[in-house]
C-alpha cells in the first residue's frame, strides 16, 4: 500500500513546510544581479542549451531593486490571493553563488534578516563555490534553514555535452556532500525527456540521486524556450517530446525509486508561456498534476488487488 502524506502520495513540500511551520509558506522569486560561468566568459557565453535568457528566474523581480524591494513587489501579488504570513527568499535567476563572498553575504542577509522570511533558498551551480561561500552558508544556516538548489539534470556525461552544461557528475556528487556535512538542506534539479536519454538513462539518473543524502528534488519536462540554443535547433529539426502522459508515468517512476523522507518541490515546471515553443502541454499545470494523481491511483489499485490475489 503507498504511503500518504496528507491527500497525495509523495512527500510534498507543500506538506512539509506545513508540518515544519504550521502554515502554508509561499515563495519569493529573487534576483541576485548575478550572471554565470557558462555566459561571461569563464566557462561559455551561450549558457546551456535550454537555458532562457533570465539564467531561469523568468518569475523573479527586476535585478534592478534591492531585495527588500523585491521581497515587497513580489509579496504584493501573493497578498492579493492569501493572507500568508511566512514566506521563502528564493534566489532564483541564474547562478546565485557565482559572486564574491561579501555581496554574497550583503544579499543573503538583507532577506534572511526579514522576520517574514523563514527560508533562504538559493539556486546555483555545484562548480560555484569556494571554502569562503561554504563558511558563509553555514553561518546564515544557523539563523534560519538554507537550502542550496543545484543543476543536476542528468548523471549521464553524453547528456551533459550535450547541454553544454560545462561541470560533471562528480563536480556535482562532491558538492551534495560537502553541503550535507555542513547541514545544508540538498535540493536537486532534474530534467526529464531528454533526446539524448532513454526512459531507463533517466530512471539512472533518479537511481544516483536516491544514492545521495539529499534532501529535496525537481522533476521538470523539458522545455523548448525561444531564444535559446534548444529553441534554434527544434524549430530546424524538430525531434519527438514525451506526451504529457509518457511524462506522468515517468514521473511516477522516479517517485518510486527515491527514499519517502525526499521532499519533491516540484513535479512538472512553469515555462513561460510568451516564449515556450513546446511542449504546450506543461503550460496546464493542472492537468499535468491530475493525470500523475490519476496515474498513481490507477496504479496503486492495481497493485493492490495484486497483493490481494497473492
Amino acid at each position: 500500500m503507498s504511503t500518504f502524506w496528507g491527500d497525495k502520495r509523495y512527500h510534498s513540500l507543500d506538506w512539509e513546510m506545513k508540518r515544519t511551520f504550521g502554515e502554508k509558506v509561499y515563495k519569493l522569486a529573487l534576483d541576485g544581479g548575478m550572471t554565470c560561468p557558462n555566459r561571461d566568459g569563464n566557462l561559455g557565453t551561450g549558457g546551456c542549451i535550454f537555458c532562457s535568457e533570465g539564467g531561469s528566474g523568468d518569475f523573479a523581480a527586476s535585478s534592478l531593486l534591492s531585495v527588500n524591494e523585491q521581497i515587497e513587489e513580489a509579496k504584493k501579488a501573493i497578498l492579493q490571493k492569501t493572507d500568508c504570513r511566512k514566506f521563502i527568499a528564493y534566489f532564483q535567476a541564474y547562478s546565485n553563488t557565482y559572486a564574491p563572498v561579501n555581496i554574497l553575504r550583503e544579499k543573503f542577509t538583507a532577506a534572511i534578516c526579514r522576520p517574514d522570511v523563514a527560508v533562504l533558498s538559493i539556486a546555483t551551480r555545484s562548480d560555484c563555490f569556494s571554502p569562503e561561500i561554504y563558511e558563509l552558508l553555514a553561518e546564515l544556516n544557523t539563523r534560519k534553514p538554507i537550502w542550496v538548489e543545484l543543476g543536476y539534470q542528468s548523471m549521464h556525461a553524453s547528456s551533459h555535452r550535450w547541454m553544454g552544461t560545462g561541470f560533471d557528475l562528480k563536480v556535482f556528487t562532491d558538492c551534495v556532500n560537502t553541503l550535507h556535512s555542513l547541514g545544508i538542506r540538498v535540493i536537486a534539479h532534474v530534467i526529464l525527456g531528454l533526446p539524448t536519454e532513454s526512459r531507463e538513462n533517466m530512471l539512472d539518473s533518479v537511481r544516483h540521486l536516491a544514492s545521495l543524502p539529499l534532501w529535496g528534488i525537481k522533476l521538470q519536462m523539458l522545455h523548448i524556450l525561444k531564444g535559446t540554443a534548444l529553441g534554434a535547433q527544434y524549430q530546424e529539426h524538430p525531434f519527438p517530446l514525451l506526451t504529457m502522459e509518457e511524462y506522468a508515468s515517468l514521473v511516477i517512476a522516479c517517485l518510486e525509486l527515491l527514499p519517502g523522507d525526499v521532499v519533491i518541490h516540484r513535479l512538472t515546471g512553469d515555462g513561460p508561456r510568451a516564449s515556450l515553443i513546446a511542449p504546450l502541454w506543461t503550460l496546464h499545470k493542472k492537468q499535468v498534476l491530475n493525470t500523475i494523481a490519476k496515474q498513481q491511483k490507477r496504479l496503486n489499485s492495481y497493485q493492490g488487488k495484486e497483493v490481494e490475489n497473492g
